[in-house]
Order: structure tokens, then C-alpha cells, then sequence
């Protein structure tokens, strides 16, 4: 079972489209060595930390 499960996520975005493209933004920053934004995660995965920061609202999409 996906933590956060998608339709929670879904909530905090316009679309799946633009959460797809910031979670993996931010994992491959992750990747690259920055800091994670929560003490502790669920996920493993670079992707499902990201999402898991964003559901945690560590991360705010802005739209240019």
C-alpha cells in the first residue's frame, strides 16, 4: 500500500500530471545528497520520500 496513498495527494495538487513532475524533482535532488525535510520516512525510495514531503507540506508547489 502506497504511504501517502494517492488520492490524499491528489487533494493537495491540481493534478497528477504536476505531482508526478515535483516528486521527482525533488527525489533527484534528494539523490544529489540534500538533506531530507522530515526526521523520519516511511519510503526507501528517493520518489516515495518526496512524496512523502510533500504530503507532510514540506514541499510547496509553485506554478510559473
Amino acid at each position: 500500500m502506497l504511504y501517502p496513498s494517492i488520492d490524499k495527494l491528489l487533494e493537495m495538487s491540481d493534478s497528477k500530471y504536476t505531482l508526478v513532475i515535483a516528486a521527482s524533482r525533488r527525489a533527484r535532488v534528494i539523490k544529489d545528497g540534500d538533506p531530507l525535510l522530515l526526521a523520519k520516512t516511511k519510503s526507501y525510495k528517493f520518489v516515495g520520500m518526496a512524496l512523502e514531503e510533500f504530503y507532510q507540506g514540506q514541499i510547496i508547489i509553485e506554478k510559473k
